[in-house]
């Protein structure tokens, strides 16, 4: 079974930083395009930045600058580094692997590809006061 864990969420004040990862079994987080989203309360969830096979990297234009995705492959897995939090980063964040190949591993504004089939995490909470 395909399990992916996140963990690295906790409560920080505004301009900390923060690593999330997501440790992934059963699944190689270097094989397909894996991404970081995040939900806050009464909002929909979005995507903040993707990693595709070949290790290229996007990121949603709200997050640019101060989000950083990246992988170990021999860890099997992924991380988002967060830096300069604001308040409005408070969020559940989830990280998701795709199951098969797509060339749409990217982002466009503050849209980010979202996995139409695949495997999610069951999240961990960043809260910014």
């Amino acid at each position: 079974d395909v399990q992916l864990v996140e963990s690295g969420g906790g409560s920080v004040q505004t301009g900390g930083s923060l690593r999330l990862s997501c440790t992934a079994s059963g699944y190689a987080v270097s094989n397909y395009c894996m991404g970081w989203f995040r939900q806050a309360p009464g909002k929909e969830r979005e995507g903040v930045a993707v990693i595709d096979s070949d290790g290229t990297t996007d990121y949603a234009d709200n997050v640019k600058g101060r989000f950083t995705i990246s992988r170990d492959n021999v860890k099997n897995t992924l991380f988002l580094q967060i830096d300069s939090l604001k308040p409005e980063d408070s969020a559940m964040y989830f990280c998701a692997g795709d199951s098969t190949v797509t060339r749409a591993c990217y982002c466009i504004g503050d849209y980010c590809y979202t996995p139409i089939s695949g495997y999610w995490g069951q999240g961990t909470q960043v809260t910014v006061s």
